[in-house]
């Protein structure tokens, strides 16, 4: 992941952190007086502006991808590993992919003015609860643009104004970025102030949006265990938690182990630098001794590390199969909490389904888990005992995402429990209000 480190050199020039603050805060105000106009726009009005930032990025790809080329360089030269390096590429096909979700947000059902719920009470008195927006909604996130892109996208959507702190490997690529978008808000008659960014201030300017409560309505971090735990535990600033992915498959005594393979292969190493994909790996051992090494070869072949546990270590020496001894090893007990996000994978074998929910609730974050089997009660007892927000049955975890979930985009995955689970997308920018129609009732 990266380090938090990457949001250390403020490179601002500013004498002091109250000097950062000031300069946050008066960001946050401005999007506000601008998120005001917003949300009184008409859900066409907000498709249409969403379908002409999405020309402006396509007409600013040469600049944005200018700038990513050279973040790319020097995150190449300072010894970025090839996970975080695929994140942070942002070239043509990506920008173009960015503004197909923007699109593709822009086409959603508006979710503003939509009736939750309502009823009339006996005196007449009509009451209705309606989703309205957040407000003013503030990122902080890692090396990956294409977040750029997707949360500006939903926050203007929904009638958010943003701001963001995208990390300092990705500086450039984001400026980039951001400056195309306000000039297109300009050219359309609405204040730039929606989209704004605070990476100039640093590490401090990330500490500002934590501490811009009565500013800020909601910050999100996305990003790797360290990032999301700092701001979690520093934020004076409501919070969604989105978690790491420390993700399971667990292939059952009932799995079909042909199908399994290239589920558990498309999981792990589609894009290793990525939230939903598999990181765990747990064997039921009825099937072990059969699929362990088939796995075990298809994996290796891809160059996937093996963290290996006791009895799983045991049955691929008693197999005897020619496997690399580099991609081979034992595991700690501090693999089973890791997020890798790398050509690595723990490797458990369990004697019951019993034994694998126990050992995912204890180690999962809570993010996806997904289960191979083809016996009904085993899916059904799975599905209802892991405390995930995402269960995957006889498919890919990568298919945790907004985009993939049909709503375009995500603001992130939500590990939390309160207003938002799972992937997050137009309905979990809004909160509701509750509006109460009389005719003069007065209670008694």
């Amino acid at each position: 992941m990266e380090s938090h480190a990457d949001y250390g050199d403020d490179g601002s020039g500013l004498a002091h952190d109250q000097e950062v603050m000031d300069r946050v805060c008066a960001l946050a105000d401005r999007a506000a007086q601008a998120q005001a106009g917003l949300a009184q726009t008409d859900g066409e009005a907000r498709r249409e502006l969403l379908g002409v930032l999405a020309d402006a990025l396509l007409a600013g790809a040469d600049a944005i991808t200018q700038a990513n080329q050279e973040d790319m360089d020097e995150a190449f030269a300072s010894g970025m590993d090839q996970g975080l390096l695929d994140r942070l590429r942002y070239d043509r096909e990506r920008v173009a992919a960015s503004a197909h979700a923007m699109r593709q947000v822009a086409d959603q059902p508006d979710p503003l003015g939509r009736v939750v719920r309502g009823h009339r009470m006996p005196n007449g008195l009509r009451l209705e609860q309606v989703r309205v927006p957040l407000g003013v909604v503030a990122m902080v996130y890692e090396a990956r643009p294409n977040v750029t892109t997707d949360v500006v996208a939903l926050c203007l959507k929904s009638g958010n104004a943003v701001l963001l702190r995208g990390g300092h490997a990705a500086k450039r690529t984001n400026q980039a970025i951001v400056d195309v978008l306000r000039q297109a808000l300009a050219d359309q008659g609405q204040r730039p102030d929606l989209v704004a960014s605070v990476d100039q201030y640093g590490r401090a300017g990330a500490r500002a949006l934590m501490e811009a409560r009565g500013h800020i309505d909601l910050l999100v971090p996305r990003g790797g265990r360290a990032l999301i735990a700092s701001v979690v535990g520093h934020s004076k600033v409501p919070t969604i938690e989105t978690g790491a992915g420390n993700v399971h498959i667990y292939v059952d005594r009932s799995a079909d182990l042909d199908q399994a393979i290239p589920i558990i292969m498309n999981a792990k190493v589609q894009r290793v630098g990525v939230c939903n994909a598999a990181e765990k790996l747990i064997i039921h051992r009825d099937v072990a001794a059969r699929f362990l090494p088939r796995i075990a070869q298809a994996l290796t072949g891809a160059h996937v590390e093996l963290r290996l546990d006791a009895i799983s270590m045991d049955l691929l020496a008693a197999d005897g199969g020619d496997l690399p001894d580099e991609l081979v090893r034992r595991a700690n007990s501090e693999d089973w909490d890791q997020e890798y996000l790398a050509l690595r994978m723990g490797v458990k074998v369990v004697d019951s389904i019993e034994e694998a929910i126990a050992h995912i609730n204890a180690h999962s974050t809570g993010h996806t888990d997904a289960i191979l089997a083809q016996d009904y009660a085993a899916i059904e007892h799975f599905s209802s005992q892991v405390d995930s927000a995402v269960v995957m049955v006889n498919a890919s975890t990568r298919f945790t995402d907004g985009g993939e979930f049909g709503m375009g985009a995500e603001l992130g995955i939500s590990t939390q429990k309160l207003h938002a689970r799972g992937p997050m997308g137009l309905d979990e920018l809004t909160t509701t209000k509750w509006i109460g129609y009389g005719t003069g009732q007065v209670r008694a």
